[in-house]
């Protein structure tokens, strides 16, 4: 023991051993110590299955490989079970690269007792996730090696052996030849294998079939550092978590009453996705017996195979120069016109699902996920993560997290709608308007406008209370929470599923620079700190000066919004004088209605019509400030759409909500446009109709719009396509890659436009809520739609998008943050202003008939219409009419001292108006503010799951450490220890 302790203690200085390949191969094993007993809760049916797959490993069959192949690890660098104690116990095989390998138990060891006084691990708390039932029914597996079938799709080489993993396409007719040569000749000379083929459609169209072999997977899977599965998950709880396990049994008694949940999906329709339940390490070919492998072809995913691909095609070289390397600069200049990972194969078949199972992953998908009669179960959130990637699979999962948040958001404002409907009669207010039939309005315009009786207002007055009641307040409050909860909760959604998609540990590799930035700056050099090469560099003062020209353009796009809003503002100003003389009796009776509706079709064209300007726009705007990395280019692109987009939606309903009506003057004295046109005034039952107006019309015919542009606009393309081929082809047999091909190709954005469309709808929902309590319910009954809408269309109408990774929705939710803080602003401003919630209030507490009382009551708004009216004389109006009218404002009457002036009233209204916004926003925001305090970002479950597993890995690199040591004891002649000296 004490010999040894200077190689203890430089171990413990380390804190951690890497050990040479050399040294793993000739490791023995270790029989099973203290510090293992974690890694013992191992079923032998595994141990089993990894003999079988290092058997396959060490068998003589091979692939083709490439001149330049990896080769492939023999069977004597395997490590061999140490026999020497003569034992016919299991042995614990050990081996670990840097802290993330894991120990793999290759037997069962029933007569295994520890001699340690230190053992006292109780085995009942290893729990293990996946327990297999011997009554249940097996689960349908895919037919992913049914040659024929694949062969049929034109998913293999004309050998019928080798898979195809990736497609380039090219033009036969295009003159850059060399650059495709010599690029083909690095990807043969790298390990991959390419075969031509023309397309049968076009001759002029050469597909490029790309196939990676097994020893060039298992290369760049090791030098990428690709995590793997290798060992079946054994959780650790405590007597708290036993006891609640006794409290579910008894929950689960009462479930087998319960009649089955609809929404959920039939679990044994989809394929064991046994990853997802193995503790996963990087891969490395000197430990491949380590890792599950039943089957070679299935081992790694299709997913991953081309993520491997495409990381080849994109650091190979076509021409000599530090930046001559990529597929995109190539499909940049032309020499290549496409470049995607094929589909698994058709998305329909001609037999069922349910008696046949599905052909491949996509059939899977289409049947239990794209089709709008699946709109009401959830998503098979793995499956789509296995078939498309994780970046696509935390688009759909923060989709599906949105939409059923929306769903008591929109119970909320239901109710709240509901109630205004059902009280909406017994409203002082509008009762005290319908029965107003002596009241005269003055004139809203000066040409054509008549005198109005206020009780023809009726009508507007109880739609105006069914969005502006006692509730208004209450829901904008739970608005503002409710996105608060939502964006918390969606962080311990993301947690949660990085875990389950061993994401935790992932970082994305260093990004490679893009063409433009290395074209404009390869004069300027500077060493990356990172990968400690030369590379292209921007200076500061050109990236700044790019940047204020950049912002420069944002605003004056921003100002060209500002100028179409004052355009539609002038044109109402014009047309509310036509509608009032308006030879149709309806129009001209409901003249400001029709203004407003006019206003708001016209609005919207100009929104649409902007939309692709702003595009435009934007793109210039981002290419000149050069940014360095497509991550770079993506974000600054997607914050000014989302800024112009915001801007040109929103400013119109801004304008409603916070000026009209605001600066009109009074009668006799009223402010014109240019000294020629009459500001417009609000109806007689207030601003909050038009407002609603806006955003229903503007939101309904946006989502209509948005769902015909995803999904009608390819289906025509698509179809237009598959005319044209069947035009000029009889009888011809297309292969699936080809199909592929004539499918239209995915945004070149990305899922830019995807979460731009339900960032600008998330702000619909929570910013003017408190104006439009029914836009949560629009925004889910859409999201419902858009969910299965973007589904059928990755799955049927789009190419196989790259399975890209990611661990959260990037820049995204600082703008959802912004506008949760920018929404308890507008409302705040929209129930002081736009509505007369204070205006009430105000008379109620001050100068109503329960003014000195303490209790509320319906009768204390009594003569609050006629309190919120305000006098004039007609004869100052040169109409030839005597009398009075009434306008809405609180002036003093043409008898007062001073006429037409604020009255006392008026400033109280203002000083609570500003106290409440001040109110409201603190309340609101200290409310938010704690509920992000309490709810934790990782739930407490799978933070100590983490952590355990943590602490296992520790555990295991002791053991590595230990058998390391005790094998040089052995080469020294020193006796050997079990246990730490």
């Amino acid at each position: 023991m004490v010999h040894h302790s200077g190689s203890i203690q430089s171990f413990k200085q380390q804190k951690g051993m890497n050990i040479s390949k050399s040294e793993i191969a000739k490791e023995t094993s270790l029989k099973p110590s203290r510090r293992s007993l974690p890694c013992l809760a191992q079923s032998y049916a595994y141990s089993k299955n990894l003999s079988q797959s290092t058997s396959l490993f060490q068998s003589t069959e091979s692939e083709s490989q490439a001149p330049t192949s990896v080769t492939s690890i023999s069977a004597d660098k395997a490590e061999q079970v140490n026999t020497e104690e003569g034992r016919k116990d299991s042995v614990l095989r050990c081996s670990f690269a840097d802290l993330s390998d894991f120990c793999l138990a290759l037997g069962k060891d029933k007569d295994y007792t520890d001699e340690s006084e230190h053992a006292n691990y109780d085995r009942s708390r290893l729990i293990k996730d996946f327990v297999p039932q011997n009554n249940s029914e097996p689960k349908p597996r895919l037919p992913k090696n049914d040659m024929n079938y694949i062969a049929s799709s034109g998913l293999l080489f004309k050998d019928g052996k080798k898979r195809i993993d990736y497609i380039l396409v090219y033009r036969k007719s295009n003159i850059q030849y060399d650059k495709r040569n010599t690029f083909e000749k690095n990807l043969r000379a790298e390990g991959l294998m390419l075969e031509k083929e023309p397309a049968v459609a076009n001759p002029d169209i050469m597909f490029i079939k790309i196939h990676i072999p097994w020893d060039t997977l298992c290369k760049y899977a090791e030098r990428l550092n690709i995590r793997m599965p290798f060992r079946k998950k054994s959780y650790y709880t405590d007597q708290r978590s036993k006891s609640m396990g006794r409290v579910q049994k008894y929950f689960r008694r009462i479930k087998k009453w319960m009649s089955q949940n609809p929404m959920v999906l039939d679990k044994s329709a989809f394929p064991d996705l046994e990853e997802s339940d193995c503790y996963t390490g990087p891969f490395s070919r000197a430990r491949i017996h380590h890792f599950i492998i039943n089957n070679k072809d299935t081992f790694f995913s299709n997913a991953t195979r081309s993520r491997i691909v495409y990381h080849m095609l994109q650091h190979t070289k076509y021409e000599n120069g530090i930046s001559k390397v990529g597929i995109c600069k190539l499909i940049n200049n032309g020499s290549y016109i496409a470049a995607f990972p094929p589909h698994e194969g058709a998305y329909k078949s001609n037999q069922p699902i349910k008696t046949h199972g599905p052909q491949n992953n996509r059939h899977l998908l289409y049947e239990r996920w794209a089709r709008w009669g699946m709109w009401y179960k959830h998503q098979p959130l793995d499956l789509i993560r296995l078939y498309f990637g994780e970046k696509i699979g935390l688009y759909f999962a923060w989709l599906g997290w949105y939409t059923g948040m929306l769903i008591p958001a929109a119970i909320v404002g239901l109710c709240v709608f509901f109630y205004g409907i059902l009280t909406m009669n017994a409203s002082q207010v509008s009762q005290e308007i319908c029965k107003a039939t002596e009241v005269f309005m003055c004139p809203l315009c000066d040409k054509n406008c008549s005198l109005q009786r206020l009780n023809e207002s009726c009508i507007y007055a109880k739609v105006t209370y069914l969005f502006d009641n006692g509730g208004t307040v209450f829901f904008a409050i739970f608005m503002a929470i409710w996105a608060t909860v939502f964006l918390e909760f969606w962080k311990r959604r993301r947690s949660t599923l990085t875990y389950t998609w061993d994401l935790i540990e992932w970082e994305e590799e260093e990004e490679t620079l893009r063409p433009q930035f290395e074209a404009k700056y390869y004069k300027m050099e500077r060493v990356n700190p990172i990968s400690g090469k030369p590379e292209p560099h921007q200076p500061s003062s050109d990236k700044v000066t790019r940047l204020l020209v950049s912002i420069s353009g944002i605003f004056f796009m921003i100002s060209l919004v500002i100028t179409a809003v004052f355009a539609v503002v002038v044109y109402r100003l014009i047309v509310m004088e036509q509608f009032a003389s308006f030879k149709w009796n309806f129009i001209k009776q409901h003249w400001q209605f029709a203004t407003s509706a006019a206003a708001v079709c016209i609005n919207f064209v100009i929104i649409m019509a902007l939309n692709l300007a702003y595009e435009k726009i934007a793109y210039l705007l981002t290419n000149l400030e050069y940014p360095r990395t497509e991550s770079e280019w993506e974000n600054s692109f997607a914050l000014k759409m989302f800024l112009f987009q915001f801007v040109n939606l929103n400013s119109s309903i801004f304008y409603i909500a916070f000026f009209l009506g605001r600066f009109v003057g009074h009668p006799g004295k009223y402010n014109k446009l240019f000294n020629r046109w009459r500001l417009e005034e609000c109806h007689p039952s207030g601003c909050l109709i038009d407002l609603c107006l806006q955003m229903g019309v503007i939101m309904f015919l946006k989502q209509i719009w948005n769902n015909f542009m995803e999904l009608g606009y390819p289906l025509i393309q698509n179809w237009w396509s598959r005319h044209k081929i069947k035009r000029g082809i009889q009888d011809a047999s297309i292969p699936q890659w080809e199909n592929d091909w004539n499918l239209q190709p995915m945004n070149i954005h990305g899922l830019m436009d995807e979460y731009l469309e339900m960032v600008l709808q998330f702000g619909f929902t929570t910013i003017f809520v408190a104006a439009f309590p029914l836009a949560p319910l629009l925004a889910l009954l859409n999201n419902i739609i858009e969910i299965r809408l973007d589904a059928y269309k990755f799955v049927t109408q789009w190419r196989r998008p790259l399975p890209a990774r990611a661990t959260d929705i990037g820049i995204w939710y600082g703008i959802l943050e912004g506008i949760g803080i920018l929404a308890v602003i507008t409302n705040a401003f929209v129930i002081a202003i736009t509505s007369d919630y204070i205006p009430r209030f105000v008379y109620e507490y001050k100068y109503g008939p329960c003014a000195s009382q303490f209790e509320y009551s319906e009768s204390c708004l009594t003569g609050y219409v006629n309190n919120s009216l305000s006098f004039f004389d007609l004869s100052e109006l040169g109409m030839g009419k005597s009398g009075y009218c009434r306008y809405r404002d609180y002036r003093g009457p043409p008898w007062s001292s001073k006429p037409y002036e604020f009255t006392l009233q008026y400033w109280h209204i203002l000083a609570a108006r500003l106290a409440f916004i001040i109110v409201f926003e603190h309340l609101v925001f200290g409310i938010k503010s704690f509920i992000a305090y309490l709810i934790p970002d990782v739930p407490k479950n799978l933070y100590d799951r983490i952590r355990r597993e943590k602490y296992l890995v520790q555990e295991m690199m002791y053991e590595a450490e230990l058998e390391h040591l005790q094998q040089q004891r052995r080469k020294s002649g020193h006796p050997v220890h079990h246990e730490w000296p």
